[in-house]
């Protein structure tokens, strides 16, 4: 069990270590070489949990699948509304593409079509799936007009937040991150949501966009 447990941590490291490396110098410029040291693992330590730079960089991307994909599970059980739910899926992953090295380096990977031979596609379609299915409750529940059909709501929302978050972090390093995706779903709300409606929406909007994430980073 000590050694299950000490290979574990040593492998989280590496996973750590390959997402600070990827963030100072990018994935194609990362070696395994700068990812050992920013681990604090030998050469050999590496090679027995990875056999390729691809290897980490899939393991990181699926890491980073996961936390997003447990937040999420969390927010659509609460008992906030279709469109809150959406906002704030938006507010939880834009929160940790401030502050957390895992997600950061994951999406960057994500996004970058050149980093594998295919580009990963099913993180996009697991949460255009999810808002598509948000935004059709929202729809049938009234909470919205209805003129945008789901699938297709779904499918600006997740291209509009990819390059909001990028823009960003072009200009910024994502520190004004929450107001930039704020102000998306100010101008989204406005397009959606039914004019005796708005006010108390755009309302929700502040506040999910400037309140303090809580959340728990580990399983």
């Amino acid at each position: 069990m000590v050694q299950q447990e000490r290979a574990r941590v040593t492998r989280e490291n590496i996973v750590l270590g390959a997402a600070e490396v990827i963030r100072r110098f990018g994935y194609a410029n990362a070696t395994l070489g700068d990812i050992g040291d920013a681990a604090g693992v030998t050469k050999g330590a590496l090679y027995f949990h990875f056999q390729s730079k691809e290897d980490i960089a899939r393991a990181l991307v699926e890491e980073q699948h996961r936390i997003a994909r447990e937040a999420a599970v969390e927010i659509v059980m609460s008992d906030s509304s279709a469109v809150e739910k959406m906002m704030r899926l938006c507010m939880d992953l834009a929160s940790r593409l401030v502050d957390d090295p895992i997600v950061r380096a994951g999406i960057r990977l994500t996004t970058d079509t050149s980093t594998f031979e295919t580009p990963l596609q099913d993180p996009y379609r697991d949460w255009m799936a999810t808002f598509e299915e948000l935004a059709q409750q929202a729809a049938d529940e009234g909470e919205t007009n209805g003129r945008i059909p789901a699938d297709r709501l779904a499918r600006f929302i997740i291209p509009a937040f990819t390059g909001v978050q990028l823009v960003s972090e072009t200009f910024t390093s994502r520190k004004d991150l929450p107001e930039r995706v704020l102000e998306m779903w100010q101008i989204i709300l406005t397009a959606i949501i039914p004019p005796d409606r708005l006010e108390t929406s755009l309302a929700s909007a502040a506040n999910i966009f400037t309140a303090k994430p809580r959340r728990r980073r580990k399983r």
